[in-house]
């Protein structure tokens, strides 16, 4: 009987530049965003100013601005996710969600830390809910949700790349690789879950072992589709920026008969 505990693929760590690498193949198409001005004002009273060109969004907020490439999504009819790579400020990005129709929006704001800290994953995240400037706002304010813990899902996102994640508590998720240069890889990574929309999804994680955290909106309703970014430091020490995205398929759930997880 083989020992895959021997197996010298699985010691082999993947660097985040090689397992990203077509990890867009079945991402939803790009758009342009071009004529398109947005002011979102977050829950802390600070404002984001957003306007779009066919190929870059000049931004002003975070006691900064700049002019930077941008990607567009749309993942319904009304909701929009787009992705800022920072190339003004390196090893940032910034991602917004924003629905046309309730005007509600969640912003994201990635950055690396200079030095990686034991235990503390070297990518970390900041979170708002926000409402736009394109009218008044209606429904439910996005914030974060408990409504993944227990479900058990699995992503392809390329003919390459196969992935599953198991939604364990507030604060962590487990995934491991089951097609892919990371196949027998796994691990458990800090994790942030806020429900946007009715089906929708804001999911992100900071992993431990290498400087990577991504940004995705699972469309858990009728389209089961995830549309997602990465930002992290490549085998060459460098930030780098991915786009990623691809199919949901759900494999069931768990519910806790009587202590919750955290």
């Amino acid at each position: 009987m083989a020992d895959i505990s021997t197996d010298p693929a699985l010691d082999e760590w993947r660097t985040y530049d090689e397992f990203a690498a077509g990890i867009d193949e079945f991402r939803l198409p790009s758009m342009s965003l071009a004529g398109t001005t947005l002011t979102l004002t977050l829950d802390d009273g600070s404002a984001l100013a957003l306007s779009f060109d066919s190929a870059a969004v000049t931004w002003t907020g975070f006691d900064a601005s700049g002019a930077d490439p941008y990607d567009a999504v749309a993942v319904r009819d009304d909701v929009v996710f787009v992705n800022i790579p920072l190339e003004s400020r390196e090893r940032e990005a910034i991602t917004v969600v924003y629905s046309t129709s309730t005007h509600r929006a969640t912003v994201v704001r990635s950055r690396i830390a200079p030095e990686a800290v034991e235990g503390t994953p070297q990518v970390g995240q900041e979170f708002w809910s926000a409402v736009t400037d394109g009218g008044p706002p209606t429904g439910e304010v996005p914030g974060p949700s408990r409504d993944l813990i227990g479900k058990r899902n699995v992503y392809r996102y390329s003919p390459h790349h196969l992935y599953e994640h198991v939604y364990v508590s507030s604060l962590r998720y487990a995934w491991q690789c089951l097609e892919g240069v990371q196949r027998g890889h796994g691990d458990m990574d800090l994790s942030t879950v806020w429900k946007f929309a009715e089906g929708l999804y804001l999911f992100c994680f900071r992993e431990f072992r290498i400087a990577v955290a991504s940004v995705w909106l699972h469309d858990l309703g009728y389209q089961l589709m995830t549309t997602g970014i990465f930002l992290g430091l490549n085998g060459d020490g460098d930030a780098e920026h991915s786009r990623a995205g691809g199919h949901i398929y759900p494999l069931g759930s768990v519910s806790y008969p009587d202590a919750q997880p955290v």
